[in-house]
Protein backbone atom coordinates (compact mmCIF):
# COMPACT_ATOMS: atom_id res chain seq x y z
CA UNK A 1 0.00 0.00 0.00
CA UNK A 2 1.45 3.44 -0.85
CA UNK A 3 1.14 6.30 1.75
CA UNK A 4 -2.19 7.95 0.55
CA UNK A 5 -3.88 4.78 1.48
CA UNK A 6 -2.28 4.15 4.83
CA UNK A 7 -3.08 7.45 5.91
CA UNK A 8 -6.99 6.64 4.88
CA UNK A 9 -6.68 3.31 6.43
CA UNK A 10 -5.64 5.14 9.99
CA UNK A 11 -7.56 8.18 9.69
CA UNK A 12 -10.55 5.89 9.35
CA UNK A 13 -10.07 3.48 12.01
CA UNK A 14 -9.18 6.61 14.88
CA UNK A 15 -12.48 8.16 13.56
CA UNK A 16 -14.27 4.72 13.97
CA UNK A 17 -12.57 3.54 17.28
CA UNK A 18 -13.09 7.20 18.53
CA UNK A 19 -16.49 7.28 17.91
CA UNK A 20 -17.10 3.91 19.88
CA UNK A 21 -15.21 4.77 22.48
CA UNK A 22 -17.22 8.31 22.77
CA UNK A 23 -20.44 6.16 22.61
CA UNK A 24 -19.53 3.03 24.75
CA UNK A 25 -16.84 4.53 26.91
CA UNK A 26 -16.40 8.22 27.70
CA UNK A 27 -18.03 11.31 25.74
CA UNK A 28 -14.40 13.16 26.23
CA UNK A 29 -13.48 10.22 23.14
CA UNK A 30 -15.03 12.28 20.40
CA UNK A 31 -12.87 15.28 21.09
CA UNK A 32 -9.85 12.71 19.69
CA UNK A 33 -12.67 12.64 16.56
CA UNK A 34 -12.51 16.48 16.23
CA UNK A 35 -8.85 16.42 16.20
CA UNK A 36 -8.65 13.78 13.53
CA UNK A 37 -10.90 15.96 11.51
CA UNK A 38 -9.46 19.44 11.92
CA UNK A 39 -5.95 17.43 10.72
CA UNK A 40 -7.45 16.60 7.61
CA UNK A 41 -8.83 20.22 7.29
CA UNK A 42 -5.71 21.81 7.81
CA UNK A 43 -3.78 19.50 5.67
CA UNK A 44 -5.87 19.92 2.98
CA UNK A 45 -5.18 23.55 2.90
CA UNK A 46 -1.38 23.41 4.17
CA UNK A 47 -0.26 19.82 2.51
CA UNK A 48 1.15 18.68 5.05
CA UNK A 49 -0.20 16.27 8.28
CA UNK A 50 1.67 14.70 10.81
CA UNK A 51 0.38 11.27 10.22
CA UNK A 52 2.31 10.89 6.95
CA UNK A 53 5.49 12.49 8.39
CA UNK A 54 5.46 9.60 10.80
CA UNK A 55 4.49 7.02 8.38
CA UNK A 56 7.29 8.24 5.81
CA UNK A 57 9.95 8.18 9.01
CA UNK A 58 9.12 4.16 9.46
CA UNK A 59 9.53 3.43 5.77
CA UNK A 60 6.25 3.80 3.98
CA UNK A 61 6.58 4.54 0.56
CA UNK A 62 4.34 7.75 -1.29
Amino acid sequence: MDLNRWLRLIAGIFVFATVLLGHFVNEWWYAFTAFVGLNLFQSAFTNWCPMMAILRKIGVKG
